[in-house]
This record gives C-alpha cells, structure tokens and sequence, in this order.
C-alpha cells in the first residue's frame, strides 16, 4: 500500500462526509493503493455513526473511536498504530487541510527521500489572537530545536512509515511531532507550503491554554529527549557541583576558625555561624542528586518501555 491518511478527530459530523470524498477522489485520479484511518477521539455529536456510514461507502476508510476524549496526541498515536502505507499522512479533519496536496506530499516522501515533511501555511485564514501566538510558539521551537520549520503544528503532514513506527505520541506532543523524529534519528526533515482554508464548519477546539502547555511540553521533550537515556548525566552533574559547593564552604568555615584560634582572634562556633548550615544543605541537596541519578539508571536498565493504551469502544476496518 502506498499511502495511509490518518485524520484524528473532535465532533466533525458535518464536515467528515466532504474530506473522505475529497480523499478519495484525489487517491483516484492518482491511482493510488491507499487507505484512510479516521480516529475518533470521543466526540460527543454524531461523529462516529457518520464515520460508519462512509467505512460502508468506501471499504478503504477505517475508524477507531475512542471511549472517551484523550487528545490529538493519542488518537495520532493510535492511528500511527494502525497505518500500513509506505507513506503516512496527516490532516485535520475541519477541512481546512486540502487533501490536494497529497501526492506532492507524497513525492517528496517516497521519491525525494524524505523522513518527515511539514506543511507550512504561509497565508492563514485565523484571527490575529492566534497568527501571534502561533509566530511566537513557532520561533521559539525552531531556537530550542535547531530545526528550521516555519510551522511546527500543522496539521498537514507527511512521513516514512518506519517514522511513525519509531515514535510515540502522548500528551499535548503533536505540536514537536519534528522534535521527536530529529531526537529519535530521523535527520531529513523538509517542509512544503500548502493552503490553508477558512474554517467552513464548527469552531476550533483549541484555546489560549494551548500555549503554556505548548511551552511546557517543549522543556518536557528537551528534557526526556536529552536524559532518558543518561539520567546520571544531568542528575549527577548538579549533585557534583552542589556538593563540591557545600564542600568547600565547610572546609572554608573550618579553616577560618582555626585561623582565628590560632591567632587569638574572636573565635564563633561553626554552629552558630549560617553559612555552615547552608553548606549543610549543599551537601545533602547534592547526595540526593546522586541518588535521584543513581536511581534513574536503575530504572532505566531495568524497565521495558511499555506504549500507552488507550480504551476502544469500536472499530470499523480494522482489528
């Protein structure tokens, strides 16, 4: 199979009938060998028997549906879980991803040699209340990553299928899909500018708070993506450096009352003075780093990484 579309989605009744036509009308003038796996992340409208309605139409269109609502991140993740084309794509199910851009999409994939492309909507139809925030969001990562993509949370995307075999996405992740694949060794990563549509159906699911989680989640991803591996080399540096800290400021407390004794200077006990104490608590804040460290390889060694699961209610196409 050469391509598998992979579209999570939040209460779209009205706008899933007009996508899945405009996919497969486009995978047919194309030839292409392809399946769609909607994924519906507990919407509370008619989504889902939509979504049946269209696996009867066309045997090409799959479905999960989600027992109750867990985020983008999961059902990519579930839909990543499911796909089998060569190459993967994304898009948002609201229609404001064209599906024309696919066998471009597609080209740059399989025959460009891509690992991952980004669609890049340099003219948008969203109020000025999130183009900023979005300008914002987006400078950030790219200082942070060193990946230079205009648009890091586009919808519309493109991937090798062993990418999104070899990743998992959880939480608010979808955002740094760019980040993971770079961190997990997929180099070439490119982006394509594609249209972006005025919303025709609905209202966007997202708020402002999307950005401080964004924002957390990318010190998240740094953090994880740097020490997952190497936790001693993070934990054990700063309990190196905090006891090294509170070693030389009790050897230097020391020292200075054997001075004054030796001397005939007034002399203070080393308990009496605050600095001793704040030595104290270097050394012992840095024995728990140690430990923290110590115990983080442990797991490390230890552990078998587990995926996360998610609760089905139902599937259509697909065991």
């Amino acid at each position: 199979m050469q391509i598998s579309v992979v579209v999570p989605l939040f209460n779209e009744e009205e706008s899933l009938p007009e996508l899945c036509e405009w996919i497969v009308k486009v995978m047919h003038q194309n030839n292409f060998s392809f399946e769609v796996i909607l994924v519906d992340d507990g919407s509370r409208d008619g989504s889902w028997e939509v979504i049946k309605s269209i696996c009867e139409k066309h045997t090409q269109v799959k479905g999960i549906q989600f027992m109750r609502n867990y985020g983008k991140s999961a059902a990519l993740n579930e839909g990543f879980r499911h796909a089998s084309g060569q190459v993967v794509i994304t898009m948002d199910a609201d229609l404001q991803d064209s599906p024309d851009e696919i066998p471009d999409l597609y080209k740059l994939i399989a025959t460009d040699g891509y690992d991952l492309i980004s669609g890049w909507k340099a003219k948008r139809y969203d109020p000025i209340s999130k183009t900023i925030p979005t300008k914002l969001f987006n400078a950030v990562t790219r200082q942070m990553s060193g990946i230079q993509l205009h648009d890091f949370n586009c919808g519309l995307k493109a991937y090798k299928l062993k990418v999104v075999k070899n990743i998992e996405v959880y939480g608010e992740m979808h955002r740094y899909i760019p980040v993971i694949a770079k961190w997990s060794g997929f180099a070439k990563i490119g982006e394509k500018v594609v249209q972006h549509r005025a919303r025709k159906y609905g209202t966007t699911k997202f708020g402002w708070d999307r950005f401080l989680n964004g924002f957390l989640d990318l010190l998240s991803i740094s953090f994880v993506s740097r020490f997952r591996r190497k936790p001693m080399h993070f934990f054990g540096s700063l309990g190196l450096l905090s006891f090294l800290v509170g070693f030389v400021t009790t050897v230097w407390v020391i020292a200075e009352k054997q001075y004054n004794i030796f001397y005939g200077l007034k002399v203070r006990n080393v308990t009496e003075q605050p600095l001793f104490f704040l030595a104290l608590i270097a050394l012992v804040i840095g024995v728990q780093f140690f430990l923290a460290g110590y115990l983080g390889e442990i797991i490390n060694v230890n552990s078998n990484r587990k995926g996360h699961e998610y609760l089905i209610s139902e599937k259509v196409g697909l065991t």
